[in-house]
């Protein structure tokens, strides 16, 4: 493993967002934002008019504050931008759209480099672009004087394309449970890097720009998909939350999980071997990937790129919830050496 090199900018005075000023600094990033395609009004006037050619808008929102979910010495300002749409992007996936567009919010303090936040600006352009969507409105303003942190909030707007959303609540006895996308990638590159590496560099990247399968989403919603998530918190926590709205239990199938996570042996054993950790818990806990879950009918022929990871079960005498390989999620997580089921947004 090696040790990390500083990725914060040197700061000039004359590029500060106090010099440039707030017009000046939204200019820079505007130029920047790409065009959505389904945009008929973008930057520049009180509001945006987006396209909901479907009749029905999707809407999420998602929060970034720098020293929780991002530092500016582990991750570049693409980086990140590419990160804040990634954690709105995979929820609209889940729900079974496609982004049309994104509207950021942003305080930071008044010496923030201007060139740090074209960076973020780029991030978000390009993670959004596949989609054809972009960045069509927000708003800037400086932190509290007593903040040296930047916190970035982004909306995004989806359109479902006729389809029925893909909620939580749809899971019922004898579907199968299934997962697009990688776990425990992002959560072993931020093991590296709070101990002072940057190696292996698929784990690291992984942490500093997820890849969530945006495809996969819509995918499943068109072969009926009852249910479906984003795995952000954690697989145990997230399925936690479908299975308890849906009133079922989640059998996982650890086997089936090593072979879509942890086959062939490469960087998570790699890594965990180097910690002492087993990959298992990364896989089982670790969020901000954005794979997405989800339970469809038995005799569904599953959307290229869904694996089949567990089944789901009636509750009987047991409450609504998670378990592996029929035993509660609580005793396999101990068995793994994790302490929780997923991430504690106020712990």
């Amino acid at each position: 493993m090696s040790r990390p090199r500083p990725l914060v900018p040197r700061s000039d005075p004359a590029d500060s967002v106090r010099v440039v000023g707030e017009f000046g600094v939204i200019a820079r990033v505007l130029a920047r934002a790409g065009t959505a395609a389904a945009a008929e009004v973008g930057p520049g006037d009180d509001a945006a008019v987006v396209r909901a050619a479907d009749g029905r808008v999707v809407v999420t929102t998602d929060v970034l504050v720098e020293g929780r979910h991002f530092r500016r010495d582990w991750s570049t300002a693409e980086d990140i931008g590419h990160k804040a749409a990634a954690a709105n992007l995979a929820d609209v996936a889940a729900m079974g759209a496609t982004t049309t567009a994104l509207v950021v919010g942003l305080a930071c303090p008044p010496d923030t480099p201007t060139s740090w936040l074209e960076g973020i600006a780029s991030g978000l352009a390009a993670e959004c672009a596949p989609m054809g969507a972009a960045v069509v409105g927000g708003d800037t303003v400086a932190s509290s004087p007593d903040s040296t942190g930047v916190v970035l909030s982004v909306t995004a707007l989806g359109d479902l394309g006729g389809r029925a959303p893909v909620r939580r609540s749809g899971a019922r006895a004898g579907q199968v449970v299934a997962l697009a996308g990688k776990l425990g990638w992002s959560a072993a590159g931020l093991a590296v890097l709070r101990r002072g590496f940057t190696s292996p560099h698929s784990v690291v990247a992984a942490h500093r720009r997820p890849t969530p399968p945006y495809a996969a989403g819509p995918a499943a919603a068109d072969v009926r998909a009852s249910a479906m998530c984003d795995v952000s918190d954690g697989l145990v926590a997230d399925a936690g939350h479908l299975a308890r709205d849906s009133g079922v239990v989640l059998d996982l199938d650890s086997a089936a999980l090593a072979q879509a996570c942890l086959e062939p042996v490469g960087p998570l054993q790699q890594v965990g071997s180097a910690l002492g950790v087993d990959p298992m818990a990364w896989v089982l806990t670790g969020g901000e990937d954005h794979a997405l879950l989800a339970t469809f009918p038995p005799n569904a022929v599953l959307p290229y790129g869904w694996s089949v990871i567990g089944s789901v079960r009636a509750p009987g005498r047991r409450e609504p919830g998670v378990r592996v390989d029929g035993k509660p999620a609580a005793d396999v997580l101990q068995a793994v050496g994790a302490e929780r089921p997923g991430h504690v947004h106020f712990g």
